[in-house]
């Protein structure tokens, strides 16, 4: 099922990210970030900085820590390392959203795919996450320290007993949906760079659409300020930076 139609007057701005491509830009608090999986199979890797104080940026071991959850769908939040919730997952035709993976290198691109440099293969070059992240984080006057490790939307990795992770190929359909309410002034960072775990010999990343849209702020009733009682504190930790 997908996620209801947006209403055409909210648009902000609406852009298809092509795959192998990065991208970076401030949402305000308040809206909306809603992301479709064009073809199936897309990997898109991001990372969400306080837009009015950089230093302040997304935590993955507290956000899986304080929620009790390997991975994020509809219901989780997304927290920083002051305790505050950057953003929330809304809606969610997916179910699953890699949190613990991190990026592509370039190393593991050229081991895996080959080399395909700008001087011989022009805008077709195979771009890997890290690099990718590392431009943009640099047009915001951030860098290598800023670099923590993202979320890889669109993708599942399972955990075997022993340990051992599994990346599950096709997981994401044509159409997959994702949608994010930013719950502070928040720098997104983009990379549609393959998945570090992706299996396939083939460098073939996927386009991702992303559409922003005004929204408003979670009300007291909102289903993710209630989904685990510590996001009702980090709701009321965000809140209160805003009085």
């Amino acid at each position: 099922m997908n996620l209801p139609p947006i209403d055409a007057q909210r648009v902000l701005w609406s852009e298809q990210l092509p795959g192998g491509a990065h991208h970076s830009f401030p949402i305000r608090r308040g809206n909306r970030l809603r992301l479709t999986d064009l073809e199936g199979g897309a990997n898109l890797s991001a990372l969400f900085v306080h837009y009015d104080e950089k230093t302040e940026r997304y935590n993955m071991a507290d956000t899986l820590k304080a929620q009790h959850t390997f991975y994020l769908t509809r219901g989780f939040v997304c927290y920083s390392d002051m305790g505050r919730v950057l953003c929330s997952v809304t809606g969610d035709t997916v179910g699953w959203h890699d949190a613990v993976c991190g990026v592509s290198d370039a190393h593991g691109v050229e081991a895996k795919y080959g080399a395909a440099p700008y001087q011989t293969h022009r805008n077709a070059m195979y771009r890997n996450g890290r690099d990718s992240m590392l431009i943009e984080l640099e047009k915001w006057g951030l860098g290598k320290r800023d670099l923590v490790t993202p979320i890889n939307f669109f993708s599942k990795v399972t955990v075997s007993e022993a340990g051992d992770m599994r990346f599950v190929s096709n997981h994401s359909p044509a159409g997959g949906e994702v949608e994010l309410r930013f719950e502070m002034n928040t720098l997104v960072i983009l990379s549609s760079c393959p998945h570090p775990l992706d299996p396939s010999p083939v460098y073939a990343p996927k386009p991702v659409l992303l559409q922003a849209f005004r929204s408003e702020p979670a009300g007291s009733d909102d289903f993710c300020r209630n989904f685990r009682p510590e996001n009702q504190r980090g709701f009321c930790n965000t809140e209160r930076y805003y009085l």
